[in-house]
Parts: C-alpha cells; sequence; structure tokens
C-alpha cells in the first residue's frame, strides 16, 4: 500500500510529519511522491497565519478530487487545521476520511488501517490537546539526513493576542531530557551532524518538568554526544533568555552561535497591545549583552508589520529600531488575523495595502543592512556544512554557523575537490550575493 505524505508549515510540523512517516513504514507500508500512484494520502497541515490556511485548504481540496476520481483509496488530513477545524473539514470536505488532531500523531498507523478497513473514523483521533507530546518513535529523515529538527517541547503559555497556537497545541510540555538525549544520539548513528533544536519556545525547556530552565544543561549534555558537529538554536523568546543560557552557548563548542529571537515589534505600545513581555529598551538591552558576551553572535528575529492599531509613528520606530540594532538576519509578516484571538477582535484593524507597505519598507531596509554584512564577510574564514553540488559546475552549496536551512542564505563554493553532503570544509570568503556569500575552500585560496 503506496502512502503520498504532504508535510506543510513549520520546522516543529516536519518532525511531526517524520514521526508519522516511521510509524507507517514500521507497519509495511511504502511511501510515493505521485499523488496518481498513492493509494493512501495524508496532508499534515498549518494554520498559523492566514496563507498558511489557504494552502493546507487548497492541497485538501486537491486530494480530495483524487478521491472523487476514485484513484485514491483514502484521505487522512492531520496537523493544525485538522485540530482546529475538525468539524468544518468533516462536514465541508466529505471526501476526507479521518482526522488527526495535533496530539494523535502516534495514532496514524491505526487511523490508516481503519480507514482502509471500511470503518467510518470520523473524529476518533482528536486527543486531549494537553497530553504530553509525542517522542520516542522512529522517524525517517525527510532534510537529507545531514541535518535535523528535534522537537524539545509542544504548546506554548504565552498567549500573545495575535496567536492561535496555545489553542491548537496546548500548554507547554516538555519533552523528558533522558528522551532528547536517545533520540539525538539517534539521529546522530543514522549520520545527522547538525541538530536544530526547536518548539514554539526552546528557552523555557525544562520548566514544566524540573521547575528549572534546563535548556542550558540539555545543551551541556547533546555536547558530549560523539559524531555531532552543530548544535542550533531556534526561537528564543527574548525576556527567557538567561546568563545561564549565554554561558551554556559560550562554553559548548558544538552550539552554534545562532539564535533566533522572534521580537515581532520595535514600538512599546504596539508591543504591549500584542501581549509581549519585553519592551523597546529591553529588546535593545538583550540584544546587546549577547553581543558583547558572544561578539559572533548571527542573530536572527522577525516582526509582525500593520498590527491593529499601528499608526505611522509605530512603524517609523521598528524602522529606526531596525536600522540601530541590525540584525543579522530578519523576516517580516503582514498581520493576519486569527479568529478567537483578541487582535482580531480590536478595532483599528490596518488596510492589507497599508501592511504590505509597511511590510516592503522594513525588508528594504533589511536588504541594505543584510547586503552590507555579506560585504563585510569578504576575507573571513568560515567553517561551511557542504548540502549539495551546483550542477554543471565545480562549485558546491553549503551554510556556516550563521545559516538555518530554509530561511537563511548559503555559501557558494567553487572547488576542484569531490565533496559529499554533510562534509565540513574551511571556507574564505572571496566574494557576496545579495544574501550569499562565494568562496573558495582554504587550501585553494589565492588572493
Amino acid at each position: 500500500m503506496k502512502i503520498l505524505f504532504i508535510s506543510l508549515g513549520c520546522d516543529k510540523n516536519l518532525v511531526d510529519t517524520e514521526m508519522m512517516l516511521g510509524q507507517l513504514s514500521q507497519e509495511g507500508f511504502t511511501f510515493t511522491d505521485d499523488e496518481y500512484e498513492a493509494e493512501v494520502i495524508v496532508v499534515n497541515t498549518c494554520c498559523f497565519i492566514n496563507d498558511a490556511k489557504e494552502e493546507s485548504i487548497n492541497t485538501i481540496l486537491e486530494m480530495a478530487e483524487l478521491k472523487k476520481q476514485g484513484t485514491l483509496k483514502a484521505l487522512v488530513v492531520t496537523g493544525c487545521l485538522a485540530q482546529r477545524y475538525k468539524e468544518e473539514i468533516q462536514t465541508e470536505i466529505p471526501e476526507v476520511d479521518c482526522i488527526l488532531g495535533t496530539t494523535a500523531i502516534d495514532r496514524i498507523a491505526e487511523a490508516v488501517k481503519e480507514v482502509l478497513d471500511g470503518q467510518a473514523v470520523g473524529l476518533k483521533h482528536i486527543d486531549d490537546i494537553n497530553r504530553q507530546p509525542v517522542y520516542g518513535k522512529k522517524r525517517i529523515m525527510t532534510t537529507g539526513g545531514h541535518y535535523a529538527y528535534m522537537k524539545i517541547a509542544e504548546g506554548c503559555d504565552k498567549h500573545c493576542t495575535y496567536c492561535i497556537i496555545p489553542k491548537i497545541r496546548g500548554n507547554f510540555r516538555s519533552v523528558p531530557m533522558e528522551a532528547l538525549i536517545k533520540e539525538a544520539k539517534e539521529l546522530v548513528e543514522q549520520g545527522v551532524k547538525e541538530i536544530i533544536l526547536v518548539a514554539q519556545e526552546t528557552t523555557l525547556y525544562g520548566q514544566d518538568l524540573y521547575g528549572r530552565k534546563a535548556l542550558p544543561e540539555l545543551l551541556d549534555k547533546l555536547n558530549e554526544i560523539r559524531g555531532l558537529y552543530w548544535i542550533r538554536i531556534l526561537y528564543c523568546y527574548p525576556e527567557e533568555v538567561t546568563d545561564e543560557l549565554i554561558d551554556a552557548i559560550k562554553r559548548n563548542d558544538k552550539v552554534c552561535h545562532y539564535l533566533d529571537i522572534p521580537i515581532q515589534h520595535g514600538s512599546d505600545a504596539v508591543l504591549k497591545r500584542m501581549g509581549r513581555r519585553t519592551n523597546e529598551q529591553q529588546l535593545r538591552d538583550i540584544v546587546d549583552k549577547l553581543r558583547t558576551e558572544i561578539p559572533d553572535i548571527c542573530l536572527r528575529t522577525t516582526l509582525i508589520s500593520g498590527f491593529p492599531g499601528e499608526t505611522e509613528e509605530d512603524h517609523e520606530a521598528v524602522m529606526h529600531f531596525v536600522d540601530d540594532l541590525e540584525f543579522d538576519r530578519l523576516g517580516v509578516f503582514t498581520y493576519s488575523p486569527e479568529e478567537d484571538t483578541p487582535a482580531a477582535m480590536m478595532s483599528d484593524q490596518i488596510e492589507e495595502e497599508v501592511k504590505e507597505d509597511r511590510r516592503a519598507e522594513i525588508m528594504e531596509l533589511q536588504q541594505e543592512i543584510a547586503y552590507d554584512k555579506a560585504d563585510a564577510m569578504i576575507g573571513q574564514k568560515l567553517m561551511v556544512m557542504i548540502e549539495g553540488k551546483v550542477a554543471d559546475e565545480n562549485a558546491y552549496v553549503g551554510r556556516s554557523y550563521k545559516d538555518a536551512p530554509n530561511v537563511d542564505g548559503y555559501v557558494f563554493v567553487n572547488t576542484g575537490k569531490n565533496l559529499m553532503t554533510g562534509d565540513f570544509v574551511p571556507v574564505v570568503i572571496t566574494g557576496s550575493y545579495e544574501y550569499d556569500l562565494i568562496g573558495e575552500i582554504e587550501d585553494e585560496f589565492t588572493e
């Protein structure tokens, strides 16, 4: 029985997908990339913002057409959209045979078998939203095998006014440390050289289990794993970045000097309406401390443009903030009103055109900053992990510690050597192109 698995949304969702693939493979299912060859299709959905919701719905509808044509035996929908809109999916898209909520991914094989046996599954697999996170399941890697995401916690307790995550992913729940160490060792045994720690918020890891923030301790233990080269930390809420975490990053040589710290805005008035826990000065202080303690740290952040009530003065405050702090990596989303969130019911909603114009202005400024930073790297040496070869050229594409996969830039390495994906090579940067760097392997470098 061949299954097509479509994974949408964030890297945390991708971990769920890989766990479900592993469970299905253990039950004897095989996989295909051809939707016309598949007898079962599983769509793991996202609904964090409106664009993601639309993509998920459109994908389900496309797959439902195959069901109508009779080529598809079972259509299963999982993930955030399934959790949030379970009744609507069942009513509006009757071609969907089974719906699995966000805490029921360990029941995917059972669900598929039930559908194929002709059982009416309906909403059967919607479990308690605060069920302990699923862990310890076999995974099938979809990232190429040289890097992997590791989800260290599920859910969130922050309740920002624009965010629906607590209602579809539940309260913050950490995965036990011993399970994470075991998982990391198994990933390394499979060839993984970079582990990327993800959660809705990584900085609070362990608070619920151990009564303390245990991310520094987790980093210490991961750093001891032989064969692991890089540990990258994403999604660190700025107010939770402690001295202990900074010290752990400094003392553990495998931990990349890279942090993703989503700040969302630079105006105190907007930050307050967002329900964020920091103000502008605190954000400046945190960034300054990180750069003082770890001078070569690469900082990534995200912003939201056009939040309800955002004035032109608020937007200008963001522009000054970005101009002053010069983040290494920065992404901007236009505000997306999500039903059942306080922000969606706020007055003074901003017109889409204004949101887009403000986003474009911020990104234009950030582009100048990023280009200057890339240009300043010329002559510097970076260790680069090879991702693949450039077709028909004596060149490879890779990433440095400054680059998280799929969101940051690349380093293009000119060389006549034969390299393999996952190889680490020292590269002297010789040029830059927009967000990407160009270089040569150190022992081949000639000025």
